[in-house]
């Protein structure tokens, strides 16, 4: 995989409705290098596919995940909101980017086991709430995580050191030619997210980040291929990939 890398938000949102099998079939078709996906845990413990702790936003439910069945859940969506094992499935030609929304040990645990008997840990890497990824490491020692970070202070070295993530993901206002250098000085890899307007995606790129989340695959493909090609951007990091 060269050049920047393009993460599918919830698979391709604003063409398929998100974290949907059809979103993320429709991704991979736009050229995403990996889809990235949510997930939640249901009252009998099964790991589907879902942001929101409720079914409100996308499927006109208020009826909170945590408090219904796997079963309940695909009645209600019509199968809409998909187990994570049928999600993996369809995401098989690509990477998958599982984010935990919440600080569950117990959603953790039982993603990296539904990950480990679908036969997808080369594939798969773990982004989100530092709780569960704490849950994450101690039930995998060699998975690979993201650090998802929101703030503008930078990771401090306890948590670092306790997470040992591949990835440090920020937010991509956060990025700047300074939290590259330092990332790479450590020996981490940048990813950015949410980044969906042209202007941001190629300051991104020009930056130097190994990987962009965004809501706009096709979009971001196009200008990572034109990049890729290209001369260095005048001030680009030396050494950076894109």
């Amino acid at each position: 995989m060269s050049g920047t890398v393009v993460v599918a938000h919830r698979g391709d949102p604003y063409r398929v409705r998100e974290n949907t099998l059809p979103s993320f079939r429709a991704a991979i078709v736009a050229g995403a290098d990996v889809v990235e996906l949510d997930v939640r845990l249901t009252r009998d413990g099964e790991p589907v596919v879902l942001h929101d702790p409720t079914l409100k936003r996308l499927w006109r439910h208020d009826r909170p995940v945590a408090e219904l069945t796997a079963r309940q859940v695909a009645e209600l969506t019509g199968g809409g909101v998909p187990r994570l094992a049928a999600a993996l499935a369809v995401t098989s030609p690509v990477r998958t980017l599982i984010d935990l929304p919440e600080p569950s040990a117990a959603t953790a645990l039982a993603a990296v086991a539904t990950v480990r008997a679908a036969g997808a840990t080369g594939r798969v890497y773990y982004c989100g709430d530092p709780g569960a990824l704490r849950a994450v490491r101690g039930a995998d020692p060699a998975a690979e995580i993201a650090l998802t970070w929101k703030r503008t202070a930078r990771p401090r070295a306890t948590l670092l050191g306790e997470l040992r993530p591949r990835w440090l993901n920020y937010r991509f206002g956060l990025i700047d030619r300074t939290t590259v250098e330092l990332a790479r000085a450590e020996g981490y890899e940048v990813s950015a997210w949410i980044a969906d307007r042209r202007r941001t995606m190629h300051r991104l790129i020009d930056l130097g980040v190994d990987s962009i989340t965004t809501n706009r695959v096709a979009l971001l493909r196009a200008l990572v291929r034109a990049h890729d090609g290209a001369p260095l951007a005048q001030g680009r990091v030396p050494g950076t990939r894109g």
